[in-house]
């Protein structure tokens, strides 16, 4: 029999319309003529999805009694015994009922395929297997059911339903897909909009994955070779050198410039293992593309250009990265064009990048102004070609010469000379000239072999022989001379350039200066060490005490220990450039430090000016009705009616009682100002503190709605200040609640944080003024003087991060501002959470009752 058809629709989240465009899609085929049944569907009440089922034939569920609670299933038998074309069938995550066929409803899916009947199925994202961490890290909620990715993969045609983030939100404030009680909590916590972009980009991306791992399939089995570059990838070529991470970064913004560009790098190992690598380096590197959100490969091949190139091709790359060869010029001219080349010719269609580092051809160094203009290699090299051209052109001038040629023989041999001395100059000319000049005399002269002169006009010659290759060879050496001044001169330019870049970088300046004066200089490992004995910057070899040449950097700020060879008086010169551009980074981090603390003591001030202002102020009104209302009781005595004299001592009382609450306030914005705030951390109840709040403030269900989680764990908080946050926090959001409502006070958690969210329908806080709230003596423009300093936020924020909690505001659906105050779940109340719970605190939405227990306690969870 013909196994049916999988078509799959997956969602970001619950409320994106899955189930909605399967049973749309499902009277699209009915109209077609096609014969299709909803094998099970689950509307949750919602009326659009309900109209949408009408006129499908439906199957009747199958009943299952579990613990005294009745559960409806997928009738799994029905559907194969009606056996119709297609079958809709809901949530393949689903955990079936005890009892059940089997243990999970794509198990039921895959019993129909294998009937042969075709399955239009819905899911989420959060539900695939290989996602679970992913989705628990992003959204705080461990997933329990999930559906097999070789399931989902395995599906013949996948289809992502998609709704913008913000517009889900909308739809879930709107009631469209949680009942009313349940729309503030899960706004709060699992569909923040934060959570659905991330749940969109992992649905988006995990099907562009599964079509990519789909095109590369349909390329093996056509023998496609060619890459098809559907999407831009980029290979960076590794060889465990420092120049990796250059490659690397170069490598991630190349990626970075298309949607969807993806990062991977590639180190090539020869299979005998004698290529050499450095493992750390490899290691930091890998950790590098890793962060960068790339990947990390590793191939075997004794062709590395052609392991590269077969790699890249096998990941349908777009672009490859490769770095500069660093061998130098002489290492190229003997061992050939090297890999890059290699490269570049079996490429093909992948784009190839070289790009230039700090390794490439060496490592920077000054030119030496000591010792001989030419080098050693090329000294040599003048001696073996004059070693090696005077017997070759010997034999080709005996071969073609005849006794005219003379001229010709000597002119030969001059130009021999000649370019001996363009090579090695000096000594490998003169070398040359009495070497070709003895050999004239031996092979051309008369009388011939022997090296005998008879006429005295040849010795002139000779002589004239060697003096002009030595006068080429001294033209040679002299412009030798010049050139290296010149590369002197502008190696010097790039490290003053290098070093005054380095000071202008700020905080790396110091371990960048101190790495480059050991390459400049050459020398084994140079350390600057500040004057109480502390390293502030190391590179190169760990430098032996006692054995190291010390330079003291600025006033006794710190020495430059350099460990290696000895210095001459040029490279002193440019030490001393470096050792003064150290200085002025140690100085600039000093004047860094120096900065920040005036900041912190600019802001102290401040506080302790409007400190004053508040004293001179706001402590007087209550200060003055207090003095006022005590003097008139001394003044008028026993004449004072028992009235009058009730209403000065209540006066006298709420004045002293106003006086005693801003003195406390200011004593505590003073101590959370300075951080000294005492904090005393235990297990708390959220549900007791915010009733004994309320008590406080003498308000009751007319003016708070309550919604608190039952279910909530303890909090790691201290009583008294979470006390004060909350009471700070209620008396604005009850002030400025329209007349007629409520304000509301709802708890949940979201991982290993606890939420206490004070709720007002008033006027709102705008964005861009909310940072002004937590200022202390800010009222927001409010100029009544009865409501205090303007410090209750202020001190609440304080209050909340001095329990290692946060305060944030945020916007209220429908108007209004939300005011969340996050605190740390006790650790020995955290406990593994039921999803069911979870589910209907909001948190997140389960599909389906997690185990048998939960069915049969708990009616079925949504969808959507």
């Amino acid at each position: 029999m013909k196994r049916g058809h999988l078509r799959v629709l997956l969602g970001a989240a619950p409320g994106v319309g899955k189930t909605y465009e399967m049973l749309e899609e499902g009277r699209r085929l009915r109209e077609e003529g096609r014969d299709v049944v909803i094998a099970i569907v689950e509307t949750h009440g919602r009326a659009a999805t309900a109209a949408q089922a009408e006129g499908l034939e439906v199957v009747p569920r199958r009943a299952v009694a579990h613990r005294g609670v009745d559960l409806d299933e997928m009738d799994l038998d029905a559907v194969l015994l009606r056996h119709p074309q297609i079958a809709l069938v809901d949530e393949l995550a689903h955990t079936n009922a005890p009892g059940s066929a089997h243990e999970k409803r794509w198990q039921d899916v895959e019993a129909l395929l294998d009937a042969g009947i075709d399955v239009i199925t819905t899911v989420n994202v959060q539900h695939v297997a290989s996602l679970g961490d992913v989705v628990e890290k992003i959204t705080g909620v461990v997933q329990r059911e999930t559906v097999p990715d070789a399931v989902v993969r395995a599906a013949d045609q996948i289809e992502v339903v998609d709704l913008a983030p913000q517009s889900l939100r909308d739809r879930l404030a709107s009631g469209f897909v949680y009942p009313a009680e349940r729309i503030d909590a899960a706004l709060s916590n699992y569909f923040r909009l934060g959570n659905l972009t991330a749940l969109r980009e992992l649905a988006l991306l995990w099907l562009a994955d599964e079509v990519d791992s789909a095109l590369q399939r349909y390329r093996v089995e056509q023998g496609i070779e060619g890459s098809w570059q559907a999407r831009e990838r980029v290979v960076v070529a590794l060889t465990g050198g420092a120049e990796g991470e250059t490659l690397i970064r170069r490598g991630a913004r190349i990626a970075a410039r298309s949607a969807g560009g993806e990062l991977l790098a590639v180190h090539v190992s020869t299979q005998d293992g004698l290529r050499a690598e450095e493992p750390g380096a490899l290691a930091a590197q890998r950790a590098l593309v890793e962060s960068l959100g790339g990947t990390y490969h590793q191939v075997v091949g004794d062709e590395v250009a052609t392991a590269l190139v077969d790699f890249a091709r096998s990941v349908n790359a777009s672009q490859l990265v490769i770095g500069v060869s660093r061998r130098g010029r002489l290492g190229a001219a003997l061992t050939g064009p090297g890999i890059g080349a290699t490269v570049i010719r079996l490429s093909g269609d992948i784009d190839v990048h070289i790009v230039n580092h700090a390794r490439a051809g060496g490592r920077f160094a000054l030119p030496r102004l000591a010792g001989p203009a030419l080098s050693a290699k090329r000294r040599i090299l003048g001696f073996l070609t004059a070693l090696a051209g005077g017997p070759l052109l010997s034999w080709l001038l005996i071969a073609t010469g005849t006794d005219e040629s003379i001229t010709t023989d000597v002119l030969a041999y001059q130009l021999l000379v000649v370019v001996v001395a363009l090579i090695g100059g000096i000594w490998p000319a003169v070398f040359a000239a009495v070497l070709s000049g003895l050999t004239l005399d031996f092979l051309f002269i008369q009388p011939l072999y022997t090296v005998t002169i008879a006429n005295p006009i040849h010795v002139i010659a000779l002589v004239l022989y060697v003096i002009i290759a030595m006068l080429v060879s001294v033209v040679v050496d002299q412009a030798a001379r010049r050139a290296r001044a010149a590369r002197r001169a502008a190696a010097e330019s790039e490290l003053l350039a290098t070093v005054a870049g380095s000071v202008l970088r700020g905080e790396s300046a110091v371990p960048a200066l101190v790495s480059r004066a050991r390459e400049a200089f050459a020398l084994a490992g140079v350390r600057l060490v500040a004057s109480d004995g502390s390293v502030l910057a190391t590179d190169g070899e760990p430098v032996r005490d006692g054995r190291a040449t010390t330079v003291p950097v600025g006033d006794g700020r710190a020495v430059l220990e350099l460990h290696g060879r000895d210095l001459d008086a040029t490279e002193r010169r440019l030490l001393d450039v470096v050792v003064a551009q150290l200085a002025a980074a140690l100085e600039r981090t000093d004047l860094a430090e120096t900065a920040a603390e005036a900041g912190v003591l600019a802001a102290t001030d401040q506080v302790r000016s409007a400190l004053l202002s508040a004293v001179s102020h706001d402590l007087r009104r209550p200060l003055a009705a207090a003095v006022a209302a005590l003097g008139g009781l001394r003044a008028a005595g026993d004449q004072l009616s028992a009235d009058d004299r009730r209403e000065l001592l209540e006066t006298a009382d709420e004045s002293l009682a106003t006086l005693s609450v801003l003195v406390t306030d200011l004593l505590d914005v003073s101590r959370v100002q300075a951080g000294v705030l005492a904090v005393s951390l235990a297990p708390v109840d959220a549900a007791g503190i915010v009733l004994v709040a309320l008590d406080e403030l003498g308000l009751g269900p007319d003016d708070v709605e309550l919604a608190l989680d039952p279910d909530l764990p303890p909090l790691q908080a201290d009583p008294v200040l979470l006390q004060r946050v909350l009471v700070n926090v209620l008396s604005n959001a009850v002030r400025f609640t329209p007349d007629g409502g409520r304000a509301r006070v709802a708890t949940s958690r979201l991982g290993g944080v606890a939420e206490i969210r004070v709720i007002d329908h008033g006027p709102g806080v705008a964005p861009e003024r909310r940072t002004d709230m937590f200022a202390p003596f800010q009222r927001l423009g409010d100029t009544d003087n009865t409501v205090g300093l303007g410090l209750g936020l202020a001190l609440s924020r304080g209050f909340a991060e001095g329990m290692g909690g946060t305060l944030t505001p945020e916007d209220t659906p429908g108007g209004g501002l939300t005011m969340v105050i996050a605190l740390p779940v006790a650790v020995d109340a955290e406990t593994p959470r039921d999803a069911e719970g979870a589910a209907s605190r909001g948190d997140a939405p389960p599909e389906t009752p997690r185990d048998a227990g939960a069915a049969a306690s708990l009616p079925r969870t949504e969808t959507r």
